[in-house]
Order: C-alpha cells, then sequence, then structure tokens
C-alpha cells in the first residue's frame, strides 16, 4: 500500500473511532477515505488483517466488556450502545467471542480486549519487501515490544499485560525472544522455548501479515534456536469466532493439529510442525 492509502485508511479509523457508539454504516466509513465501498473494504483488509465490519464488531465489543467490568450499567444499555437491539443477541455474540456471557465476564471482573485501536506503520519501501533484521531483545526493546502487542492482541485471549511483560523480561534474559524490525519498528515477535521445543508466542503486526515476517521468524527459531526439532504451539480453535486468522496462518506455515487444549481458561487448538529435515 502507498502512504497516501495508509493515510486514508487511517482517516477512516479514526471516524469509526470517533463514533463506535453511533450507528455506523460503511459507507460512513468509505467516505471518510474517499474511496468506493469496494475499495476500501479491500484497502482496510490489507491493512488491518480483518474486515472492516469485523473491526467494528470487535471494537464495540471490546468497549462492552471494559464498560462491564469498569462501570454499573445495565447489561441492556451496554448492548445497545454495541448496536444490539436486544440484550439476547449481544449476549449471544459476546459469549461466541469471550466464551463467558457479559454476567459471568462481569462478576470475573478482568477485562481484556479482542481489539484495540488499530494505528498504522508508514509505508515501507519496497512495499514488498518481507522486512529487515531479527535480533534478540533486549531490555531497551521491551517498549517496542509492547507497542507492538497493542496491534496483535486480537491473537492473544485472556491475555495480562502485567504478567506478560514478566514473562518477556525472563524470555529476554535466556535468549528466547525475538523482534523483527522494519526500520525503526517492530513488526514481528516470537517468544520460545528451547527447553520444551515451544512456540509460546509468533505474531506481526497487521500490515505484515502477509509479507513473510512469522516465516522469517519460524525458520530463525527452527534454524538457529531449535534445530532438528518439531516445534509446537497453540492458537483458537478451528471455527473459533474470537480467530483472526491465526488458525490458517499456522497452517500455512506447515503446522498440523495436535489436539484441543485449554490454556488460560480459554480453548485452543494444539499444534504442531514435524521436522522434515528441509527448509521452511
Amino acid at each position: 500500500m502507498t502512504q497516501e492509502e495508509l493515510e486514508r485508511v487511517a482517516a477512516a479509523v479514526g471516524c469509526i473511532e470517533a463514533r463506535l457508539g453511533e450507528p455506523l454504516n460503511l459507507t460512513a466509513a468509505a467516505q471518510e477515505a474517499r474511496y468506493s465501498k469496494y475499495h476500501f473494504h479491500r484497502l482496510f483488509a490489507a491493512a488491518a488483517g480483518i474486515t472492516p465490519h469485523s473491526y467494528i464488531r470487535r471494537r464495540r465489543l471490546t468497549e462492552a466488556a471494559r464498560r462491564l467490568v469498569f462501570s454499573r450499567e445495565p447489561v441492556v444499555e451496554i448492548a445497545l450502545t454495541a448496536g444490539y437491539q436486544s440484550q439476547q443477541a449481544f449476549a449471544s455474540v459476546f459469549r461466541g467471542m469471550y466464551k463467558r456471557t457479559p454476567g459471568e465476564y462481569r462478576r470475573e471482573g478482568f477485562f481484556y480486549p479482542l481489539q484495540l485501536p488499530l494505528r498504522l506503520r508508514e509505508a515501507s519501501v519496497p512495499p514488498e519487501a518481507p522486512t529487515g533484521e531479527i535480533r534478540r531483545v533486549a531490555p531497551c526493546d521491551i517498549p517496542a515490544w509492547m507497542e507492538l502487542l497493542t496491534q496483535v492482541i486480537d491473537g492473544f485471549p485472556r491475555l495480562r499485560e502485567d504478567t506478560h511483560r514478566q514473562a518477556l523480561a525472563r524470555a529476554a534474559a535466556e535468549g528466547e525472544a525475538l523482534l523483527l524490525w522494519d526500520r525503526n519498528a517492530a513488526v514481528g515477535a516470537a517468544v520460545f522455548s528451547r527447553r520444551k521445543g515451544y512456540i509460546e508466542l509468533l505474531t506481526a503486526h497487521p500490515q505484515y501479515r502477509r509479507r513473510g515476517v512469522t516465516r522469517a521468524l519460524l525458520r530463525f527459531v527452527a534454524e538457529k534456536e531449535l534445530p532438528g526439532r518439531p516445534l509446537r504451539i497453540t492458537t483458537f480453535r478451528a471455527g473459533d469466532p474470537a480467530d483472526t486468522g491465526q488458525w490458517e496462518d499456522y497452517r500455512r506455515l506447515g503446522f498440523v493439529d495436535a489436539g484441543p487444549g485449554v490454556q488460560f481458561g480459554y480453548p485452543v487448538q494444539q499444534m504442531v510442525l514435524p521436522f522434515r529435515g528441509g527448509a521452511l
């Protein structure tokens, strides 16, 4: 995408964010970007990794979840603000995404987002390049890592920022955390365990999900850190409505299903990348 296209999509994101509590159709967002609905839909999906409709729904549900935890508003009022005509319709969609009813989520008292506001990077030159350098995470890199995390939070349900930061510090100290950089910004990340042969995190900024970032990080781990070993990872189960494409992305990388599981109270799919003796 060109810089002009990114700026137009960013303007549409700003329009969406300013009007999350109002009726908003995609025509208004497309007009803000000065594109036809079709062209806007295509460019938005390329930049965000999901469709505009999915982005709006996930943002509204995230803000509804925030209000469930941090306010005493009736669920029906939160449902209406989130764009649902009834509490029942809201509860059905909310449970599909959060795996808890709104009441259960409120009683648990732990807010975690499905989708945080999208922040787009400047266009890379050349745009088709898969990016640059992979480096081990140093303490000075942790702010950049946490900034990236806000843009890939959709891939990590029930993630707690405080415990994640602590786990990252331990992984960095062991040399088991990697960042892939595009100029001065972190655009991909991986955490792995040498002892377990396990990849705990593998992700890329939405703009880079079709740019070979996760494949480059996976190749680095497979060839330099865990050579000759099968690699394991967990992600969403197939068909989970909260999945924005991670399960399919891992399948494209060569992972195969290895049975269902539960992680941090969330239903997940265990996957394994068999060692085949060849390059990824």
